[in-house]
Order: C-alpha cells, then sequence, then structure tokens
C-alpha cells in the first residue's frame, strides 16, 4: 500500500519530508528517531491525516464543518465559541469507522508487545500539517492527553485529537494567519509515555529566546509532566549552557510550586502540589543540562535552524529524552541589520516585576482578567493581565498592548505567542494579578532585560542602530557592559570585546546582601537569638552612666532589629544554600558569566568592584560593617579595601567567583581589572591575594589590569606597567582628580572638561609610556563618547582600546575609522571638507554622514566649554572649523 494510503505510519517510517503525512511534530519525531541514533526519542507510531481524511468523509462532517463556519466572525468571542463547541461536539459523537478503529487498537498491542508491558502509557499528541513551521509554530493549538492506556482508550483519545483541530484558539490562529480551515489536516501521534510524572520535564531551545543570540542553549523544567511549562502554570527553573565550551553559565531556581502528575487509578493526570524542599532545589543537574544543550546543538545542527525542543527525565530509571523538536519561529525568520532599542526617559512607581519577554516598553489601561469565561470584556489596546495564559487565550492576546502574567517561564504559552505577535510581555511576577489594580493606567518595560510594571504612562523613546558590518578600526573599539541580561543583545553590536564590565550592578541587584553579613551569617544569626543579651550583660557589668548605658543598650537593640530584618532578607534571597557565601560566587559568577558568553572570544576586562563606603552600607546587612567617611570618593575603596584585614575575605568570594568563570565555565576570554589602586605596592598585594584564590596572573593566559584613574597612575606609569598587564584609563576620575574638583558640585561643576590641557597631558603621558614598555593601554571612560575632539586625540596618539557605551559604538567606530585613515594621509579628519569625507573608502552610509555631522567643517561652530555634555550619537554639526584646544 502506498504510504499516503496507510491509517498508521511507525516513526521508525516517516522523515522530516512527511509533513503532509503525519504532520509537523511526527515528521520531526521519525526524522530524529531515523537519522539522530544518539538522540533518545521514546518509539510510537503515527495515525495519519489520511486517517482523518476518511474520518470526516465517512462521518460526513466536513459538509458539517462548512456549514457551521460559514457566517464565523472571530473578532466576536462568543460566536467564535458557539461554532468551535458545535463542531467539537459533533466530532466527538460521530462513531469512529470500525476499520480505522482496528488499525489503531493493533498497532497500540504492538507497541505494547515491543516495551513487553500489557497496557503501556502513551501520550496521544495532536499533530498538525500546518504546524511547528518555520514562521508559525501553532503552539498547543490542539489538545494532547497524556497517561492513556488501553486500546480504547487510545482510539477515544485519537478522536479527541481530531476534534481539537477546532478548539476556538486553532479556529482563530487560522484565520489570523490565512490558513484554510480545509487546507489543514490533522495526525494523532502515539507516543511511549516518560515518566516524567516521577522526575521532571520541560522545554529548551538552541538559541536564547529573547534576543536571538545563538551561542547559547536555554534549557527550562519542572517537576511532574511537561504541560505545566508549556502553560505556564509554574515558574520553571531556568538555564543557559554556553555552546563553545559546553557549560552552564547561569541558571535561576524557580518556584514549581505545583505539579502534573498520572492520576492514582485509571488514565489522565492529577494536580499536585510541590513540597518546599524540593521547590529550594534544581530539577536537573548541571550535568544534566549539560547533556540536554549537547543533544540541542546536534538537533539544530541537522535541520540548520534554531530549535525549539521538549524533553523529560524518567523518573524510574533516571534516563532524560527528547519527545518533540521544532523549528523555533520569532528569530529564525528574524533577517535585516537594524537593532531597535526601547528606553524609558524616567522610571516611576514600581508596581510588580518579573521575566522580560522581548525588549520593548508597551502600555495602556490593566484589565484583569482570571478566566477566559470573561475574554469578551477585554477591549484591544489593553493590558491583559492575568495568572497565566493558554491557546484559548489568543483571541485577545492579539489585541492587546502588553502582557502580565503571574506564572510561567520562557517558554510557555504566553511567551511564546508573545514573541510572535511582537507582543510586550512579563511572564512569571507570581502575584501581578493581586498587585496591579484593574482598570489603572501601567507601562510593561522589558527594556532592560528585566520586566518590570511601572504605575501610570511613562514617556519613552525608541533607538534604531544599523549593525551591518563596519569598517575594521587599527583602534580597538570595545564596550562598556554592566547588566547581564543586556548583554546578549549587546553583544551582537560590532565590537572587539569590553573594555569595563562593571560588577557592582550583579552585586546591587541580583546578589544585593553585603559579602561579610554572608560571611558573618551564623554569627549574626546568634546575635539576633541571645547574643545581643550579652551584649547588653556587658554594658551593665562595665558600671556605665544610666543616661549613656540606656543609650548604648538602646543601640544594641537597633542593631538586632537591623540584622534580624537583614536575616530575613537573606533567607529569602538564598533559598536552597546552606552555604550562604556560595550564594555570593554563584551570582556574581552566573553575572560575570553571561557577560563573558555574550562577547566571547573577544576579551571580557571585568572591573573589580568599586563600591565606595556609602554604597556598601546601602547592600542588605551592611550598615555596621562600613565606616562613616566624609569623602568616600577618595576613601575606603578599591585596592585599599581588597587587601585590607577586614574586607581581604569578603574580597576572596569575588576572586572565587572570577575563577568558577575562567576555570569551571571554561571563558578564558575572562579577564581582570583592578580600580583605584593608589601606589604599585598595593597592586602587589591586591595580585598575591587573587592568587591565593585561584587567579594567577599570566596562568592560562589570565591578565590583570589597573584602571588609570589617579594622578599617581601616570606619574608612576613605568613602575604600574610593571605590576599590572595594562592601563584603563577612567577619564571621569581622572579628569576630577587632576584638576581637584568634585564634579557632583553645581559650585566647581562648569570646570569639569576631559579637554583641558591638564588632563590632555596626563593621557598623552600615560599612553606614551604605556607604549615604552609595550602593555596595553585603553579608555574606559566617558570622554571620546561626549566629544569627538577627544577620540581624534587618543587616535593620534596611539591608544590602544576605546571602551564606549553600547549606544554611542557604531557611530564612534566610524569616526575613528575617518580619523584613522585621514592620518595615514597625513590629513586633518576636523579641516576635511564633506565632499572629501563621503569619498573615504570603505565608510558606507548611514555612516557617511555621522562622521560629516561630528567633523566641524567650515569654521562656524565649535565644541565648546559651555555646551552640553551631547554624546556623539547625538551630535548632528552644521558646517565648522575644529577649534585647536
Amino acid at each position: 500500500m502506498q504510504k499516503g494510503k496507510k491509517f498508521i505510519l511507525w516513526f521508525k517510517d516517516i522523515r522530516k519530508k512527511d509533513v503532509p503525512l503525519v504532520g509537523g511534530k511526527g515528521a520531526s519525531l521519525g526524522e530524529m528517531m531515523a537519522n539522530l541514533p544518539g538522540i533518545p526519542v521514546p518509539n510510537g507510531f503515527a495515525v495519519t491525516t489520511h486517517a482523518y481524511r476518511y474520518f470526516l468523509e465517512t462521518t460526513e462532517l466536513d459538509s458539517y464543518v462548512r456549514e457551521v463556519l460559514s457566517d464565523l466572525d472571530t473578532h466576536d468571542v462568543k460566536n467564535l465559541q458557539i461554532r468551535g463547541r458545535k463542531i467539537r461536539n459533533a466530532f466527538e459523537k460521530a462513531k469512529m469507522p470500525e476499520d480505522l478503529a482496528s488499525e489503531i487498537r493493533s498497532a497500540y498491542e504492538q507497541l505494547c508487545k515491543l516495551v513487553g508491558v500489557k497496557h503501556v502509557d502513551t501520550a496521544i499528541r495532536s499533530s498538525a500539517t500546518a504546524e511547528d513551521l518555520a514562521d508559525a509554530s501553532f503552539a498547543g493549538q490542539q489538545e494532547s492527553f497524556l497517561n492513556i492506556h488501553g486500546a480504547d482508550n487510545v482510539v477515544t483519545a485519537v478522536q479527541e485529537c481530531f476534534a481539537s483541530l477546532f478548539t476556538d484558539r486553532a479556529i482563530s490562529y487560522r484565520e489570523e494567519r490565512n490558513f484554510s480551515h480545509f487546507d489543514v489536516y490533522l495526525s494523532a501521534a502515539v507516543q511511549l509515555m516518560v515518566r516524567s510524572d516521577k522526575a521532571s520535564s520541560g522545554v529548551m531551545f538552541s538559541i536564547d529566546t529573547e534576543t536571538g543570540f545563538r551561542n547559547v542553549v536555554f534549557i527550562n523544567g519542572s517537576y511532574g509532566l511537561g504541560e505545566y511549562v508549556v502553560q505556564g502554570t509554574v515558574n520553571p527553573d531556568n538555564f543557559f549552557v554556553f555552546k563553545p565550551t559546553g557549560k552552564v553559565i547561569d541558571k535561576k531556581l524557580g518556584l514549581k510550586d505545583r505539579k502534573l502528575v498520572y492520576a492514582p487509578t485509571g488514565t489522565g493526570t492529577v494536580d499536585r502540589n510541590v513540597l518546599e524542599k524540593d521547590r529550594n532545589r534544581f530539577v536537573i543537574t548541571d550535568r544534566e543540562a549539560e547533556k540536554l544543550a549537547k543533544w540541542a546543538v546536534t538537533i539544530e545542527k541537522h535541520y540548520n535552524v534554531p530549535m525549539d525542543i521538549e524533553w523529560a527525565k524518567d523518573g524510574k530509571t533516571g534516563k532524560l529524552y527528547i519527545v518533540q523538536a521544532r523549528p523555533e519561529t520569532v528569530h529564525a525568520v528574524k533577517k535585516g541589520t537594524e537593532l531597535i532599542r526601547y528606553r524609558l526617559k524616567k522610571k516611576g512607581k514600581k508596581l510588580v516585576g518579573g521575566e522580560a519577554i522581548g525588549s520593548k516598553i508597551g502600555q495602556g489601561r490593566a484589565n484583569v482578567i482570571q478566566s477566559v469565561k470573561d475574554m469578551h470584556k477585554f477591549k484591544k489596546g489593553e493590558v491583559l493581565v492575568t495568572r497565566s495564559t493558554n491557546p484559548d487565550w489568543e483571541p485577545i492576546m492579539k489585541k492587546a498592548a502588553a502582557i502580565v502574567t503571574d506564572t510561567g517561564g520562557r517558554t510557555c504559552h504566553a511567551a511564546i505567542v508573545s514573541r510572535e505577535l511582537g507582543v510586550t510581555c512579563i511572564i512569571g511576577t507570581e502575584t501581578g494579578s493581586e498587585a496591579i489594580p484593574n482598570k489603572r493606567d501601567i507601562t510593561v518595560d522589558c527594556s532592560e532585560g528585566i520586566g518590570v510594571v511601572y504605575d501610570g504612562l511613562l514617556d519613552y523613546e525608541i533607538e534604531s542602530t544599523v549593525v551591518e558590518k563596519l569598517p575594521k578600526t587599527k583602534t580597538a573599539i570595545m564596550m562598556n557592559a554592566a547588566i547581564p541580561e543586556m548583554a546578549f543583545l549587546q553583544g551582537q553590536l560590532p565590537h572587539d570585546g569590553v573594555g569595563l564590565a562593571r560588577v557592582e550592578f550583579i552585586i546591587n541587584s541580583h546578589i544585593q546582601i553585603h559579602p561579610q553579613a554572608l560571611l558573618d551569617y551564623r554569627k549574626l544569626r546568634k546575635f539576633v537569638k541571645d547574643g545581643y543579651k550579652k551584649e547588653i550583660q556587658r554594658l551593665k557589668k562595665e558600671g556605665l552612666d544610666k543616661d549613656v548605658f540606656e543609650e548604648e543598650k538602646k543601640a544594641v537593640l537597633e542593631k538586632r532589629e537591623y540584622y534580624q530584618d537583614a536575616l530575613g532578607q537573606i533567607d529569602g534571597l538564598t533559598k536552597g544554600y546552606d552555604d550562604k557565601t556560595q550564594f555570593f560566587i554563584d551570582k556574581l559568577a552566573y553575572g560575570i558569566a553571561r557577560l563573558g558568553a555574550a562577547f566571547y572570544p573577544e576579551d571580557v576586562i571585568v572591573r573589580l568592584s568599586d563600591f565606595k563606603t556609602n554604597e556598601y552600607a546601602n547592600l542588605i546587612g551592611g550598615k555596621y560593617y562600613e565606616p562613616h567617611e566624609s569623602n568616600p570618593m577618595i576613601g575606603y575603596r578599591g585596592a585599599s579595601r581588597y587587601y585590607s584585614e577586614e574586607f581581604q575575605d569578603a574580597f576572596s568570594l569575588e576572586c572565587k567567583a572570577l575563577a568558577v568563570v575562567r576555570n569551571r565555565m571554561r571563558l578564558k576570554n575572562v579577564l581582570a581589572m583592578v580600580p583605584f589602586c593608589r601606589t604599585p605596592d598595593e597592586g602587589r598585594k591586591v595580585i598575591k591575594l587573587m592568587a591565593k584564590n585561584g587567579l594567577k596572573q599570566g596562568k592560562d593566559g589570565f591578565q590583570i589590569y589597573v584602571m588609570c584613574e589617579i594622578p599617581s597612575n601616570v606619574i608612576l606609569a613605568d613602575e604600574f606597567a610593571d605590576v599590572f598587564d595594562g592601563f584603563s584609563i577612567g577619564s571621569n576620575d581622572l579628569t576630577q582628580l587632576t584638576l581637584g574638583l568634585d564634579r557632583d558640585s553645581e559650585l566647581v561643576s562648569h570646570l569639569f572638561d576631559e579637554r583641558d590641557n591638564a588632563v590632555k597631558k596626563m593621557l598623552a603621558q600615560v599612553i606614551k609610556v604605556a607604549r615604552k614598555k609595550k602593555v596595553k593601554i585603553g579608555i574606559c571612560g566617558q570622554a571620546p563618547s561626549d566629544w569627538p575632539s577627544i577620540a581624534a586625540f587618543l587616535v593620534e596618539n596611539g591608544i590602544n582600546s576605546m571602551s564606549l557605551n553600547p549606544d554611542t559604538i557604531v557611530k564612534t567606530r566610524a569616526f575613528v575609522y575617518a580619523t584613522e585613515w585621514a592620518l595615514r594621509h597625513k590629513k586633518n579628519i576636523f579641516t576635511m571638507t564633506e565632499k572629501q569625507i563621503r569619498a573615504i573608502p570603505g565608510l558606507k552610509e548611514p555612516m557617511k554622514t555621522t562622521v560629516v555631522s561630528v567633523s566641524w567643517k567650515n569654521g562656524k561652530k565649535r565644541e565648546s566649554r559651555k555646551t552640553s555634555r551631547t554624546p556623539l550619537s547625538e551630535f548632528v554639526i552644521s558646517m565648522g572649523k575644529q577649534e585647536k584646544l
């Protein structure tokens, strides 16, 4: 019998070209079984689309469906619901032709014999011909049925799968994408169940779902059967595995408070709560995540497109399986050379936060809806706020200005559909549907990689950056980076690495706790429990004056109250960690690793923490560890802090995190930089301490740079060059300390100018020494971004690199390229005519216009000390001549 006329096809006989016969899901399962022997796929068979058409014809349902849909209006929710229900009822009441039912029973019994189980458990999954396409996922449009055993039950489930081709959401989805209801056919995949109800399951993408960054595999998982992850019923665990090294570089513990498991008797499934001890641990090990990622890379390579893959772990055997694979449907079809960035002009009152889907900003009036029955109350342009979505919600999701859910991970239904629709979405807020007042105007912000819902309609702007291939410059154009969640997007800009990776954001936002409070966690617990009493007893024994005693006692009680509150916050943040210091190491390592991976294999120079005492004191538990300083800017910071007896144990945590990134995660491109190092001897002390904590200078290419931000760094540059591998100029602090002013003081801020001759002499001197000593020299301050004349001055003096803010990197690269060309041809970029600039070879539009706009032709405009600090990205300059400074 011809393949296309069969009711049943076994997975081993199916290939990816068989989508018309078995739908997208079935074709992919067969393809993997046949061509990817190293990928474990549970066996099974497909009830074909020929069987579906035969069912329709013999029951005369095809004509009935046409009649019911003749006056369909998908924009009318009730109209859609009535027609969908009529069709599904007719499907379920119809009698399955006996010859078809007999073949399904026979195939199921054969599957039972293959595994040696009388009534084997199966999953019956719908597989449509217009499904899992490269440009439309049709995610969850039809039904799947789990824990089905017994031949008759399998037949019934297959018939219910057929009926699910006409769920309300499937009808609406086809209408929206102009698919004819009568050109889409359904197959049912009958697949052996993996007992993930006794372990875990989830979804992974061979690409970062939010940015399209291709060098990672994103995995999430939760306890029990996989439907809760797909539906967004739970907040799952998340893992990022870096493809070039195959190592986990980031992971986040999910709430995972519920799981879907087998019903105690019969077929089907039931909902169960997850024990707290299980919630506080990851559902799979790092090694298992890395194995899954390896399979994802293999599958992606075979299909030659980014993939969306479902996995499951068998709780009886401990083995991992792949149960589905389909093309990723958003980034796989994106083309072009333009990055669009949304940016809030001003932040407002935060109502709730969660996981950002995409990087846009959306706003409108909140409409809190908890049931599909109330969808008719939703109006176009409102923000949908709900616990979670499933495909039934799609008729209103496409009308939403933004979507906010309480539960779900980045691979859940709400996330997938929001990406396809291009709708701003925040998932996993936990309390969004309670915290956001109904009918309140809100702004949903995903622009910084972390989802935040703000009260009110806030102003925002949209920036466009052309990222087409730019000409190479002799001066390396590096980037300043700080936010791990933005790194995968920023890494797609043209770059030569990261010249300044700040860790303060990671400590402030991801850790939030003073490192010494984590080191002293048990001591603080004892103090709060009864140690404070001993302290009061000690005061009593000192025989203090009554008023003095009461004042001292009050201070002890205030200290206890402070630490009691701090410990509560620490416990909440460090769930799952018995060793609280490991929380600091892990979180810092994950943040640094994302920065390192995003710009791999280029250097990523991580500046070690440079908090001032007042900033450290603001961390949880930090108040009593930090001295009060009248001028923290030039106080206990940088190198002096690291090797001090009071802080070196805390600094060791930072070093250990960096060692994890380089050694365990194998990101050897991550280097270190010491800030605010006053003397060469301080540098030697810090380097010795770093080596003690697994960071030996020179080993495996590990380099240690120093920030050049103090006049002593310039004056003793030759000595610093003997200690460190290179310099990075911090122009803000160097200008401030060279001119002896406080840039935050309004009284003298007008004197703050990186173009001052004293500052320029400092810049020229340290570059000259660095080149003589053959060590690298770059700049990571704002000066070249703010002032084209400084950028040109640095190029003329032979600086090796400039590290810039992401929003100026493309335009500055073009300007530096033109400046270098001008120098090679003995010209001054600022005196060249527009025609001469546009004739520079290798420079294309719109970069030609950018360079012209900052080149100050014909003498009428000039950089002025009185002008505002306008970034290079915003310069629009008419004919003028650069004034020689």
